[in-house]
């Protein structure tokens, strides 16, 4: 929230500068996002006197200007069509950065004529929308004064980060109350002044629906004129961002500004017959103010004439029935909706205003006939009327909440020791009643809820920098090991993947609902997402790598080697997931290995065993089976098992259609580990055993089989590798063949086993023995050994 010095001033007596302010503001828990004073972004213009003014001899738009900025006479050339001899305006010097586009003014030539400088409009200054000329000023503006100073633009503009919480500080008069509390200056008495109706209200107001509106205050002011509103009142709200549009616009949106409380006026000639609030009807329509349609649903509440609904109560007015420059009678709507109602809206309509920011946070339900005599006021002050009398219908939730404070519970809770009546004196600064131990909440603050808050509260205002750092209690001794297994096991695969030459991405834990569909939908969609591109909890860590891919490819990568941990969110809950992806080249094009090579498969099967043993995974005892989804391409994936049912890892090359749809054209293969898969080792006592290396050495033996042609490879060498388990402790293939001398519907697969000898060499004997074995397992598999 935007708001300048003097506005603060308007309700807090205090002699603070803009830091004190600022300072105060982060030591009571509201943090300042920034500071800007417009007289720096206007340093370098000033008050100039065109002294003469003539035509340009290369261009017949352009002039040739003398310009006095009281350092003697410069030649300036303007395009601006009212830029005339003895016009004074505003000049911007050599070295001045213009507020509107950044540009530096330098000594430059224009169509071969010199020109230092440039004499501005209102635009270029960003003091308003005109650019159809130059500035101009009164003939008496000092010439040499600086700009900023003779339009007093001085006033320094603080911007406050307003938490959910603190709805009583969505106006200034809200955060000038904090201030004083905080000793900052005074509280100025807050005068409402007193309006009595000239005339019963000619139109029927009532509200139909108690639940989402319990309260709707309004009257009729006739006879206004809808001009411009004061300097006074355009200058605040530009320093609060707001855009002035109109005199009755302007009012109301400076009274929620000024005080929190949101407010409409209605052009009554466009309104027909009584203004209800009420519930919507499934399917009305209604054409907002930012000209957008929205359909409602029987949930939201409305407010509506007998024609139809005229605003979306409590977020935004309707544009068929907002005041006009030709208005001359208004209805003015003060109301009080349910927060949780208006939340709800908001979300649903997707529909965000100042108006919605401060009802779905609960304003001040006490506030309804202050807010409607301080707006008719304005209204009559500067637009002038006749106001009638004020129509209330229903009942704001006025109960005052009483909360039971211990005192003492400031130095248990917030760890601070302050004096009884010193609390006491905060709270009241505050707004709050105290009488004993009984407190009673102000009815600006819906965020009090118990002791704690009001612990909360005490403590801001003694200063959040003077709690005292008290370090938590710590055992003696060396501190023990944080880190769960899960965690150790993600460290050690991160260090593995980044050995291999992958670089680590880390994306969005959400996806848009069309990349989510890729990867076969999400089960957790987000009802309020931060945008519609995160709108689904990721079923699948892939669509992030695969967009992180595609935007190193576009930018000229030819090879792409990423890997992210982190949670897929599916029906039953959170996987911790690592997911590996290589695109593009796996060799560069050289004289030496010739045309650029491909990922296959095989890479991203080499990948995942690689990672899978970092981590300690059992991977002699992993199964080659079957295909591992739609998203990889048929017949180019597996997937990797400890049995038919616990799935470890997968890998292949992805499918050409999920490709497609990320806008790729490079074979990607990739790899997905499912950490919370991997069996945990079983523990194995404080120390590992010593190494003992074999006394006698290893013997290596050669098998080659004639197996069918369907059969995997994998499975051929963990049979053979089991046939005997005392002496073989290890198998590989070192050979696959096919073609001349191997019989259709087969293949020749050669397996080297490793034999380690224990306490003496193997004889004849054993050696055929252990022959017979492997000959008899790889029977199992329809393999025969070849002669």
């Amino acid at each position: 929230m935007k708001f300048s010095l003097s506005w603060l001033k308007a309700h807090l007596d205090t002699e603070a500068t803009i830091q004190d302010v600022a300072d105060v503001l982060n030591r009571i828990g509201l943090e300042v996002e920034g500071i800007e004073n417009p007289a720096e972004r206007l340093k370098g213009f000033t008050v100039a006197k065109v002294l003469t003014a003539d035509r340009h001899p290369q261009a017949d738009k352009l002039q040739v200007l003398t310009v006095d900025a009281g350092n003697g006479p410069l030649q300036v050339v303007c395009g601006a069509p009212n830029a005339r001899a003895g016009l004074v305006g505003v000049f911007g010097i050599e070295g001045a950065v213009v507020p509107a586009n950044g540009m530096v003014l330098r000594k430059a030539a224009i169509r071969g004529v010199e020109s230092n400088g440039m004499m501005c409009s209102t635009r270029e200054l960003e003091l308003g929308d005109d650019h159809d000329g130059i500035i101009e000023l009164p003939a008496d503006a000092p010439v040499g004064t600086a700009f900023a100073d003779y339009a007093k633009l001085d006033d320094a503009v603080i911007d406050v980060a307003i938490t959910p919480n603190r709805q009583d500080c969505m106006g200034v008069r809200g955060i000038a109350r904090d201030l004083a509390a905080a000793g900052l200056g005074t509280l100025k008495p807050l005068s409402v002044p007193s309006v009595a109706g000239s005339f019963p209200c000619p139109t029927e107001i009532r509200t139909d629906d108690p639940e989402g509106c319990p309260a709707f205050y309004g009257r009729v002011i006739k006879g206004v004129t809808n001009g411009a509103s004061p300097d006074w009142m355009q200058a605040r709200l530009k320093a609060a961002g707001q855009r002035p549009i109109s005199a009755l616009v302007d009012i109301t949106n400076y009274v929620m500004l000024d005080h929190g409380r949101p407010s409409h006026a209605y052009d009554l000639a466009k309104l027909t017959g009584a203004v209800v609030a009420r519930r919507a009807k499934d399917g009305e329509t209604v054409t907002a103010l930012n000209g957008k349609d929205f359909t409602l649903t029987a949930d939201m509440t409305v407010i509506a004439d007998d024609a139809g609904v005229h605003d979306i109560a409590g977020i935004m007015g309707g544009e068929h029935s907002g005041c006009a420059d030709d208005t001359t009678d208004v209805l003015l709507e003060v109301a009080y909706f349910a927060p949780e109602r208006i939340a709800k809206t908001g979300q649903a309509l997707a529909l965000t205003s100042d108006a919605r920011t401060r009802f779905e946070r609960g304003v001040d339900p006490a506030f309804l006939d202050d807010a409607v005599a301080i707006i008719t006021q304005l209204i009559l002050d500067i637009c002038g009327g006749e106001a009638s009398d004020i129509v209330r219908a229903g009942e704001p939730p006025r109960a005052a909440k009483t909360v039971t404070y211990d005192t003492a519970l400031c130095a248990r809770l917030g760890g601070i020791d302050v004096a009884a009546d010193k609390q006491a004196e905060i709270l009241t600064s505050l707004g709050f009643k105290v009488d004993g131990s009984s407190v009673t909440v102000p009815s600006w603050r819906r965020d009090i809820d118990g002791p704690a808050d009001l612990v909360e509260e005490v403590v801001r205002m003694v200063g959040l920098d003077n709690v005292p750092s008290t370090p938590l209690p710590r055992a003696d001794g060396v501190a023990k090991p944080t880190a769960t297994p899960l965690q150790k096991l993600e460290r050690r695969a991160r260090r593995a993947a980044a050995a291999l030459g992958l670089n680590e991405a880390i994306n969005w834990s959400f996806l848009s609902e069309k990349e989510a569909a890729t990867v076969g939908g999400g089960t957790w969609v987000l009802e309020n997402p931060i945008s519609e591109d995160m709108k689904v909890m990721r079923p699948s860590l892939l669509p992030g790598l695969l967009s992180a891919a595609r935007r190193n490819l576009d930018r000229g990568a030819s090879t792409v080697r990423l890997f992210e941990i982190g949670r897929r969110y599916l029906a039953d809950g959170e996987h911790p997931t690592l997911v590996a992806l290589l695109a593009g080249d796996k060799t560069e094009r050289g004289w030496t290995s010739g045309k650029a090579k491909s990922f296959d498969a095989f890479d991203a099967k080499a990948v995942a065993l690689s990672l899978l043993q970092s981590v300690g995974a059992p991977v002699d005892n992993l199964q080659v089976m079957g295909e591992a989804g739609d998203v990889y391409h048929p017949g180019q994936s597996a997937t990797l098992r400890l049995g038919p049912k616990n799935q470890i890892a997968s890998f292949g090359m992805l499918h050409p259609s999920i490709l497609k749809s990320f806008d790729i054209d490079v074979p990607v293969v990739a790899c997905g580990i499912h950490l919370d898969a991997i069996p945990a080792k079983r523990g194995s006592g404080f120390m590992r055993p010593a190494f003992t290396p074999p006394a006698l050495q290893a013997v290596k033996r050669d098998f080659a089989f004639l197996v069918p042609a369907d059969l995997a490879a994998g499975d051929l060498v963990r049979t053979i590798k089991g046939a005997d388990k005392d002496n073989i402790v290890a198998a590989r293939l070192f050979d696959q063949f096919a073609g001349q001398g191997v019989p259709e519907g087969q293949k020749s697969l050669a397996v080297e086993i490793t034999l380690q000898p224990n306490e003496k060499s193997y004889g004849e004997e054993e050696l055929k023995a252990i022959t017979d074995k492997v000959v008899a397992a790889a029977s199992k598999l329809g393999a025969v050994l070849r002669g």
